[in-house]
């Protein structure tokens, strides 16, 4: 089994050959891929090093799954490539996610509905990931109207250049700037790029992926998302409104039953969940269930996810070993 990492020197590609160490897939070889000024040199495998490739000589090596984390122009213009080889290219950018025609796959959710056919998979927001995880037990089961969601992102979501900053602020430095303001005792409600609604595009993510996901475009969805110091992984603010009442029990017991959820949820021992403690890991973490008094059917949870990992890492490595458990990719 053939597996190229594209945009293997990236955050999300280190966390990509992290993962695939831990979780031991039978790769017979791996094609560690990144731009022109990366090729040549060395990235360190399950002990052994790697020479870094060129996108042409991945392609020629044809490999069964391509794991590509560079960026949406990058995927535009070479996942389709990878496909035309015979590869089923699993990719984190945003590129293919709201085509009509490409999946946008958490396993635990609807990675039933992949076929052979489907060469190039699109792996969600990591935003998005951890919010309907949570949430895809409760739709099934109460229906869920509105969704009002607001974000506490680590900046570990920007990339290293943001990682840099904060570095830089905490020991008074001077250096490149990843945000138009410091970051350091700051929370900016600006996540990607405004858009002419006022929306921010990682705002407009949570709301069309979620949607397509859960397969239902009736939910309402609105969403602010905020960059804040924390470099462990993203929290969110649900307020849900379901179409159905619901008890506090019951969501409980529905979400600590949900494979990949842990339900961390006893104030009365300061228990809920933090970045701090979801660092590292790969389940999603949710607590402060809570009725909301104001709304019918109406519920307020706390979700926390490294967003490194299932937000993007190990989503994408857990869509390769479905799509290799159930032989819908071919070994070459």
């Amino acid at each position: 089994m053939k597996i190229a990492v594209v945009g293997v020197t990236g955050m999300v590609g280190q966390v990509i050959l992290k993962v695939l160490e831990e979780r031991n897939l039978k790769i017979t070889e791996l094609i560690p891929v990144a731009s022109e000024k990366s090729v040549g040199t060395e990235i360190i495998f399950k002990g052994k090093p790697y020479k870094v490739v060129s996108m042409e000589q991945a392609i020629a090596i044809k490999p069964a799954i391509a794991l590509f984390s560079a960026g949406g122009n990058v995927s535009l213009a070479n996942a389709p490539k990878f496909a035309a080889a015979g590869t089923t290219v699993i990719d984190n950018s945003s590129a293919w996610r709201m085509d009509a025609d490409k999946p946008l796959t958490v396993p635990e959710i609807n990675a039933d509905q992949l076929t052979s056919s489907d060469k190039i998979i699109a792996n969600p927001n990591c935003s998005t990931i951890q919010l309907v995880m949570a949430l895809a037990p409760l739709h099934k089961k109460y229906g869920i109207k509105r969704l009002v969601i607001s974000t506490y992102q680590s900046i570990t979501g920007t990339g290293v250049k943001a990682v840099q900053q904060l570095e830089n602020e905490y020991s008074d430095s001077k250096g490149e700037m990843a945000y138009p303001y410091q970051i350091h005792r700051n929370a900016i409600p600006h996540c990607d790029v405004f858009e002419e609604n006022g929306y921010t595009k990682e705002e407009l993510k949570l709301i069309r992926e979620t949607q397509k996901i859960l397969d239902d475009k009736t939910i309402a969805v609105t969403a602010t998302a905020v960059r804040i110091p924390v470099v462990g992984g993203h929290s969110e603010s649900v307020n849900i409104e379901f179409h159905k009442d619901f008890t506090e029990t019951e969501v409980r017991l529905l979400l600590a039953n949900t494979p990949g959820v842990t339900v961390q949820d006893n104030p009365d021992v300061n228990l809920y969940p933090m970045p701090l403690i979801a660092q590292g890991k790969d389940d999603v973490f949710v607590g402060r269930i809570r009725r909301d008094h104001s709304a019918e059917n109406a519920l307020n949870m706390w979700i926390v996810a490294d967003n490194l990992r299932k937000g993007a890492a190990t989503n994408a490595v857990q869509i390769a070993e479905y799509l290799i458990e159930n032989k819908l990719v071919n070994a070459q």
